[in-house]
């Protein structure tokens, strides 16, 4: 049903494959359109609208590590590193 596509990206100008697994995807998802930027570009542009992330010291409330949460901390709610976060999320 679906067949690869060769297709010009409108930033840089460069053809890029539009394969017919991606076309198959975009069709699950409703999407109509087709992608108007290869992959780089993509990628380029959601980067470029993102900002640096502002990260936040904080200690761990289980194992007392200094670690970096990318929220503000709150006296009334404990913080966990990453990997005490982890463990307690697969105990559940």
């Amino acid at each position: 049903m679906f067949e690869d596509k060769t297709l010009v990206c409108k930033d840089c100008g460069k053809e890029f494959v539009w394969t017919a697994g991606e076309q198959e995807f975009y069709a699950s998802r409703g999407f109509e359109n087709q992608p108007q930027r290869c992959k780089p570009c993509r990628d380029a542009r959601k980067n470029s609208t993102r900002g640096e992330r502002q990260m936040f010291d904080a200690t761990c409330a289980s194992c007392g590590k200094a670690c970096k949460v990318p929220f503000q901390p709150r006296e009334d709610r404990p913080v966990y590193c990453s990997e005490c976060f982890a463990k307690m999320k697969e105990n559940g």
